[in-house]
């Protein structure tokens, strides 16, 4: 007699995120990055004059474009399979009020997830990674801000809680698909921003957080650009 053991939740492999194929979903899909690199080059004087209120008032801005990219371009975690129908059956339509929530209610738990969750934790990570610690306490914060919003509403609209899902994304386990790209991107685009900054060049765009901000953006379009299979 032989015995089969389930394998732990944590072990199996987590799938790849596919964008709705449909000619919305890839439409916006290819013109989200071009969306967020283009608000940030109209931006960017204003960013090193004045990065405080410059990032203040990019955020709305950036957080509507992840938006509409989680609403047209991702399934979410609630998304279910229609029932089979019969040979012959007719397909019942959905109601257009119970698509819109379908929508609606995923997106708002994600970008509240986002702001309770993400930027907080986020905003300690960036001071364990160098950020000034005694100054610029409100640059820092507002760095965390546009990196969880760059990083997790997709995330959290495609996996929900699903602890295991997360685990394998903090652990780099995860398929590294056009969601988890982004993240990944806009991760490494921040780290290697704020080489410069330390730089004795005496640029006025050196200041603390202008290059890791910019770095973050590019990063975020290259990697939503990219799959790993």
């Amino acid at each position: 007699m032989t015995t089969t053991t389930k394998p732990d939740a944590a072990q199996l492999p987590t799938k790849s995120i596919d964008i709705l194929q449909t000619q919305p979903s890839l439409f916006f899909a290819n013109l989200q990055p071009i969306l967020l690199l283009g608000t940030l080059l109209f931006s960017f004087r204003s960013l090193v004059a004045n990065p405080v209120t410059t990032l203040l008032g990019l955020a709305p801005t950036t957080a509507i474009v992840q938006t509409i990219y989680c609403v047209v371009c991702l399934p979410s975690t609630d998304d279910t399979a229609p029932p089979a129908t019969k040979p012959g059956q007719k397909k019942k339509p959905q109601k257009q009020g119970q698509d819109v929530w379908a929508k609606v209610i995923p997106v708002f738990l994600s970008f509240t997830l986002t702001a309770v969750l993400s930027a907080p934790l986020l905003y300690i990570i960036v001071i364990l990674f160098g950020a000034p610690l005694t100054t610029h306490h409100l640059r820092t914060l507002l760095l965390a801000l546009h990196l969880a919003l760059l990083t997790t509403p997709h995330l959290y609209y495609a996996h929900g809680l699903d602890a295991p899902a997360w685990l394998r994304i903090a652990s780099l386990q995860s398929p590294v698909d056009e969601v988890y790209g982004m993240s990944l991107g806009a991760c490494v685009g921040a780290w290697l921003g704020a080489i410069p900054i330390p730089l004795d060049w005496d640029r006025e765009w050196q200041k603390w957080p202008v290059t890791v901000v910019v770095g973050m953006y590019v990063g975020a379009a290259v990697g939503n650009n990219t799959r790993l299979s």
